[in-house]
């Protein structure tokens, strides 16, 4: 499965553009694909970082390219007043990794009948998301995967662990892989976040070679004059190449089992 859209809602043209040639590339290679971009990035570096535009109109734009792409849609949820309202829109929520033990957010969202897509914390090893997955279903939650974006390896940057995948996959649930958050340098550029991207096709193969139910990458026409998480965000124009070495890797892998 492929969840993929700009890091945050900047414009109708980005985001329409964005899951519109995400859904034909999937299309393509015969992979489910959910669009995600987010209304509110509440976590941002500075407080001058552009966060988007909001829960009404981000949540009208979603509505949008799930009526008029004909995609599902997936959004960041940060607190708990807002699941109804997305809920109203969304086919799945995701919890920040930040949030990830938050315990009345992750109760609310298990209560909305939405399936949940929570990413572990920076801050967790991948023991911990079984505590996350106890939490999620002890609230009567069903359908929920945890997503894998690195983990913090002293100042602005982030390592995987690729152990956690096979670690993670124990508790039942599906595990994503968050391939351009874990290529992140969070602080890095001071006031925002820097990014390797250039390192994006290596790590997806690695990724799918270990084994993953679904990647997680954030798209843009033009990463390098996005709004947010520009540094890190795969360009448009080299998604399908990405994705088509890493879905033979995978094929390959459920051949050979």
């Amino acid at each position: 499965m492929v969840i993929a859209g700009p890091c945050v809602i900047e414009s109708r043209e980005v985001v329409m553009e964005t899951a519109s040639r995400m859904k034909d590339i999937c299309t393509r290679l015969g992979l489910p694909f959910v669009f995600k971009s987010s209304f509110d990035k509440a976590n941002r570096t500075s407080m001058a970082a552009f966060r988007g535009p909001g829960l009404k109109q981000g949540l009208e734009l979603l509505a949008e390219v799930k009526m008029g792409v004909g995609v599902p849609v997936i959004s960041d949820v940060h607190e708990p007043m807002q699941i109804k309202a997305a809920s109203g829109v969304l086919d799945a929520l995701q919890i920040p990794a930040f949030l990830s033990r938050q315990t009345d957010l992750i109760a609310a969202a298990a209560k909305s009948g939405k399936p949940v897509n929570i990413k572990k914390g920076q801050f967790l090893s991948p023991w911990d998301a079984k505590n996350i997955v106890e939490k999620y279903q002890s609230a009567g939650g069903k359908d929920l995967m945890i997503t894998e974006r690195g983990t913090s390896f002293g100042y602005n940057n982030l390592v995987v662990d690729f152990r956690a995948f096979p670690v993670m996959r124990r508790f039942g649930v599906p595990v994503v892989y968050d391939l351009t958050h874990s290529l992140q340098l969070p602080g890095g550029q001071g006031s925002s976040s820097g990014g390797q991207r250039e390192f994006a096709p290596a790590m997806l193969r690695a990724a799918a070679a270990v084994g993953i139910d679904g990647v997680f990458l954030e798209v843009h026409p033009d990463p390098d004059n996005a709004l947010c998480d520009g540094p890190n965000m795969v360009k448009l124009d080299d998604v399908e190449a990405m994705l088509r070495t890493a879905k033979e890797i995978d094929d390959l892998l459920k051949g050979a089992c």
